[in-house]
């Protein structure tokens, strides 16, 4: 990526975003797995600088990426975009071309983007570890046009599991797979970093591969599901005024649980008064304060945020084509999407979040404005609030 403390003036405000991806970067993904072979008109490069085009403007489908380009021919030069094209030939391109093309440029960026963010704080929480949240959403789908894609009951339905580093929220993991792909199963696809910690609901409490995380002495927060069985061995004091029930260290019984995890665990029940529900955590972390493992499955909804968020604001509600294919360059584009705007985010110091960037640079395309002063004039910035409301923007705002 490019580094532009200050960018042109005069130039629309998408050519000036544009500038700072690396093109290079992305043609050596091309080049990788010979995407352009055979290419008359729209090349691999275009075809990633429309779909940006479609994300960051929040089009609803090929056709209306087109229709908007269309409507400004004798823009496209200055935005950066060398040719139009029709619904179909873009389709064409999203059915043909290797998916994995946009998703080697994605975990391109995210090697980039996720050093910038390391020093960040995660809220309420006073850690050096790497910490991380892994979870999956899911996207609904029609099994008629999306046959590939099985679900549950008899539905279609495509998986995105994500590992969401707290620090600065960058996905650095990113794993698309059908309905029916159960989410313990994406623990195998993980790189497991010493010494981090990682955070889970309890769709992945599988003690065997809990137990591969602790042999590589990283730490895990999960929850408990709510039939295993176990013996206390030792109960620790704790202070029932700010939620805290029980702190206890115990070990399996089950004998297929104990084989899978012959060690001792840690057993922290928490009951959060704001949502009026009681949740029982497991950790081989036994150094940490009881409170700070419950705060730790807090930040949890960081990465429900970036999920509700990644579907209403990056489009892959409505999905752009029916292939397996088509269907993960679109997911990829809206993550490398995403990751631009965390890294314009952090090279201008910009007081916005990404979220809210995403929407002023989304409104601001055809502008000529140079968008470091278009995102770095605090003095607007609660204007510019009320005005992301009027785009129902506000529920994800308070999460801020």
């Amino acid at each position: 990526m490019r580094n532009h403390k200050v960018m042109n003036s005069g130039k629309y405000v998408f050519a000036q975003v544009l500038s700072i991806i690396n093109s290079y970067e992305f043609s050596k993904c091309v080049k990788r797995y010979n995407g352009n072979y055979r290419t008359r008109g729209l090349n691999c490069w275009n075809q990633f600088v429309q779909l940006f085009f479609g994300q960051l403007t929040a089009r609803n489908g090929l056709r209306d990426i087109c229709l908007c380009l269309n409507a400004h021919k004798d823009s496209l030069y200055h935005l950066g975009i060398k040719q139009s094209v029709n619904q179909s030939t873009l389709s064409r391109a999203n059915e043909n071309r290797d998916w994995r093309i946009f998703a080697d440029f994605g975990a391109y960026l995210i090697n980039l983007v996720q050093p910038l963010y390391a020093n960040t704080p995660v809220p309420h929480l006073e850690m050096d570890n790497d910490i991380f949240v892994l979870d999956s959403t899911t996207i609904s789908l029609s099994l008629t046009l999306w046959s590939w894609a099985r679900g549950k009951r008899s539905r279609g339905a495509v998986k995105v599991h994500t590992l969401l580093d707290l620090r600065g929220n960058i996905p650095t993991f990113i794993f698309i797979s059908d309905g029916l792909y159960h989410d313990v199963n994406a623990l195998d696809e993980i790189e497991i970093i010493p010494n981090a910690i990682y955070v889970m609901d309890k769709a992945y409490v599988d003690f065997r591969r809990l137990y591969t995380l602790n042999e590589v002495d990283s730490f895990f927060v999960v929850r408990a599901k709510d039939n295993f069985r176990f013996k206390v061995i030792e109960s620790r004091k704790v202070d029932k005024s700010i939620g805290l029930r029980c702190d206890q260290i115990i070990r399996l019984v089950v004998y297929k649980s104990k084989k899978q995890y012959p060690e001792k665990l840690r057993r922290i029940k928490y009951y959060d008064s704001e949502k009026d529900i009681t949740l029982v955590f497991l950790t081989n972390n036994f150094e940490v304060e009881a409170l700070e493992v419950a705060t730790l499955y807090k930040n949890r909804w960081q990465v429900e945020l970036f999920f509700k968020w990644i579907k209403q604001n990056l489009q892959i509600k409505t999905i752009w084509g029916h292939s397996e294919n088509a269907v993960k360059i679109h997911i990829w584009v809206a993550v490398c999407t995403y990751l631009v705007v965390a890294y314009l985010k952090y090279q201008l110091r910009s007081p916005y979040s990404v979220y809210e960037m995403m929407q002023i640079l989304g409104i601001s395309v055809f502008a000529k404005t140079p968008i470091n002063e278009l995102l770095t004039k605090t003095q607007i910035k609660q204007n510019v609030k009320e005005q992301l409301n009027l785009f129902n923007f506000n529920e994800i705002l308070t999460h801020q």
